[in-house]
């Protein structure tokens, strides 16, 4: 029972109400503005009672999803109906309408409605897009509103602008899509009625009798398939026993996109024929060799007769059977092989050889994997030797080749690497030296000795003797600085001469400086080490070649050496020298024993490296008379901002370059590495007490490696070699090497 409408037995409509606002009466259609009329709601937006709301776009209801709007949550997804609609056609006696298949797609994201046709051979009519991608109203008079997607469906027809579309099917998407709306969607799919037009085009199509056979030669998809796609091989025609003929190498190209064949002659140079651009131009090539036929032989097609004049009005029956039709062989890419004969109008070529992608076509489509070459000429001569003048005696041997390499002489080129690498280095100066003697009868030439100095940098050699009193002989340079050849060759010669190298000077070896003989039988300190970095340019000094060398020699006498190694010590340098030579029976050299010896001799700590470097700092000092230590200290605490007396190796050379101190750069950097340091600083005050010769002189050291010294005649008994390790070198060499 319903409560009377009375004061106080009604409810409050506005309890929880937020909105209070008046609608408006005017909209906006088309750029027009009108009066809201029925559509307007009342207060607050809401429905008067018994107003309807009209949907502006599919109600959709909200999934578990996210909460998304929808032009996001439906992107890309499209509703796809099959659709025809029936058109009228006036005014023409074959047909009275046509039924037209189309598609109808539905985009979920803003309700947009798009409308294609596919298209039909032949058909005579526009098709394809029929209505553009957007929204459509609706027809009147609901055309204030826009089709949505509850106005969809198998079976049911929508007017899309006047024209009436029956859905027949829809794809299992949209089937999907409307059965969770709640739509029932027909399984069963809808029936398109014929067109009479088409079926009477069809039965007319069928009923058709061509006059002729109907012959297709499709050439476009051989042209699409291989163009630009050619076959090259090498062919050879031997044209001698024709008058002046000669041996003509050619090259045919065979070109897949139309069967065609082209050849170009290679002339060589000097060949007294005219350079043509082709020898054979592009066309089919048949096998058959025949006079050359009149103009209208060859044709597809033969005439039988003609009726009525030439021209206009006038007809002519082809023959259908070809009874008058001329085959022609013609070459194809089967014919063509490696080693086969071809006929080109009359001429024999023979084919020798094909490029790579002739190979890889052939191996692909005839499956042929062996392609022999075939040799048709000969083997180029060998080129001419190049005869050079003999050495004239003017200036070097590489400076006179140089003037018959061209008309403009130019100098020799040095090898500059090597000079920079080889020359000398702050205390490395790259020049090896060797103490020699006369190797002759002469006694007033037996005792005479030489110093043989070897510069790396530029391969010369220099002999100086150190004069010696009363001897009868003047000392001095015995032979210029320069390149020296060896013995036995020619003075003049077409050939470079052969000069020494490196690796012809060592310990026990004979040498011949122009026409005077020479023993090395010493070398300095330096040249022992240099020798030994570079063991793999002097053999002679390669510990693991000459123990290995060693190891041939001795071995049949295992038991021999394995007594002596019983009771062996350490030996002096004379007795382990005999031991050695007793066991090579002479098959080393002096160098390499030396070599065995300097690497197992008893060595011992040398102290004086740091001492002889302070006193060449302090001599060169003492030599330029400098002596402002006291500046050179001040200027040290202006670099030292913190006051902490250290500075990095780079300021104190930056002070001494600063005050010019007369120490060479390569000696002040070897001295700044010795100094002590405390986290990498140098306490500057120590270091310019250590090089003050005047308040901390120290004692000049006699034997310096970095001046070579003139009067130097060998080794000292002091820098020789004294004690050897014999145990050590007698097991290495009846064991496994040791670090060799």
């Amino acid at each position: 029972m319903a409560l009377p409408f009375l004061p106080g037995n009604t409810f409050n409509r506005s309890l929880g109400k937020s909105k209070y606002h008046k609608s408006h009466h005017f909209d906006y259609s088309n750029d027009v503005s009108l009066m809201v009329g029925e559509a307007k709601p009342g207060i607050g937006g809401e429905t008067l009672p018994g107003q309807k709301q009209k949907p502006n776009s599919s109600k959709i209801p909200r999934g578990a999803g996210p909460d998304l709007p929808t032009w996001v949550a439906f992107d890309k997804q499209v509703l796809c109906f099959d659709a025809y609609f029936q058109e009228a056609v006036h005014e023409k006696r074959e047909e009275q309408y046509r039924i037209r298949k189309c598609k109808i797609y539905f985009y979920l994201e803003d309700d947009s409605i798009q409308v294609i046709e596919p298209r039909d051979k032949n058909s005579g009519l526009p098709q394809g897009t029929l209505i553009r991608r957007h929204r459509i109203p609706k027809s009147p008079p609901n055309d204030d509103l826009f089709y949505t997607v509850e106005d969809f469906n198998v079976g049911q027809e929508v007017t899309l602008y006047s024209r009436v579309f029956k859905i027949t099917e829809c794809d299992e998407f949209t089937k999907n899509f409307l059965g969770k709306l709640g739509v029932r969607v027909k399984h069963v799919q809808e029936a398109i009625p014929d067109d009479p037009f088409m079926q009477h085009r069809k039965a007319m199509d069928e009923s058709m009798q061509p006059l002729r056979p109907y012959e297709k030669h499709d050439t476009l998809k051989q042209f699409l398939d291989h163009d630009r796609h050619v076959l090259r091989f090498f062919c050879h025609w031997d044209d001698t026993d024709e008058m002046f003929g000669d041996p003509r190498e050619m090259v045919l190209h065979y070109f897949l996109a139309d069967d065609t064949i082209e050849i170009r002659e290679i002339i060589p140079a000097n060949a007294g024929r005219d350079a043509t651009p082709m020898f054979l131009k592009r066309s089919k090539l048949p096998k058959a060799v025949e006079t050359l036929k009149q103009p209208g032989v060859q044709t597809d097609r033969t005439v039988l007769n003609v009726f009525g004049p030439m021209g206009a009005g006038g007809r002519y029956i082809l023959d259908s059977l070809k009874t008058g039709a001329q085959h022609h062989e013609y070459y194809t890419d089967a014919d063509l092989t490696v080693g086969s004969v071809i006929n080109i109008w009359g001429r024999k070529f023979i084919i020798c050889d094909c490029d790579d992608f002739t190979k890889e076509y052939y191996r692909t489509k005839y499956n042929i994997t062996d392609f022999p070459v075939v040799k048709y000429r000969r083997d180029p001569p060998p080129p001419p030797r190049r005869e050079l003048p003999p050495y004239n005696g003017f200036g070097s041997e590489e400076d006179s080749l140089c003037s018959c390499m061209g008309l403009l002489p130019k100098p020799p080129k040095r090898d500059f690497i090597k000079f920079m690498e080889k020359d000398r280095h702050g205390l490395d100066s790259n020049v090896i030296r060797f103490l020699a003697k006369m190797n002759t009868n002469k006694p007033i030439d037996m005792d005479r000795r030489f110093i043989i100095s070897y510069f790396m940098s530029d391969d010369t050699i220099l002999v100086f003797e150190p004069p010696v009193r009363n001897s009868g002989t003047i000392g001095g340079k015995f032979l210029e600085r320069g390149r020296v050849k060896k013995p036995n060759q020619p003075n003049f010669s077409t050939h470079l001469s052969e000069y020494y190298n490196a690796r012809d000077l060592y310990v026990g070896g004979l040498v011949e400086f122009n026409k005077h003989r020479f023993m090395l039988i010493d070398a300095d300190e330096y040249a022992y080490n240099y020798m030994e970095r570079h063991n793999s340019e002097f053999p002679h000094a390669n510990i693991g070649l000459v123990m290995n060398k060693l190891r041939e020699l001795v071995r049949a006498k295992t038991d021999e050496i394995t007594r002596i190694a019983a009771g062996a010590t350490s030996t002096q340098y004379d007795e382990f020298r005999n031991m050695v030579l007793s066991m090579a029976q002479g098959q080393l050299t002096e160098h390499e024993i030396v070599t065995i010896a300097r690497y197992y001799q008893d060595h011992q700590e040398d102290n004086t490296t740091a001492q002889q470097m302070v006193a060449m700092a302090q001599e060169q000092l003492q030599k330029a008379n400098f002596d402002d230590f006291s500046t050179m200290l001040e200027q040290c605490i202006k670099f030292d901002k913190e006051r902490t007396g250290y500075l990095d190796p780079d300021g104190v050379r930056t002070v001494c370059n600063t005050l010019k101190v007369p120490v060479e750069d390569d000696l002040l950097r070897n001295l700044l590495a010795i100094m002590p340091t405390n986290e990498g600083l140098i306490n500057y005050a120590e270091f310019v007490n250590t090089i003050n010769w005047r308040n901390h002189p120290v004692m000049p050291l006699p034997q310096r490696t970095s001046q070579i010294d003139e009067k130097w005649q060998g080794n000292k008994p002091g820098t020789q070699i004294e004690c050897v390790n014999t145990p050590a070198f007698v097991h290495d060499l009846l064991n496994a090497p040791r670090g060799q």
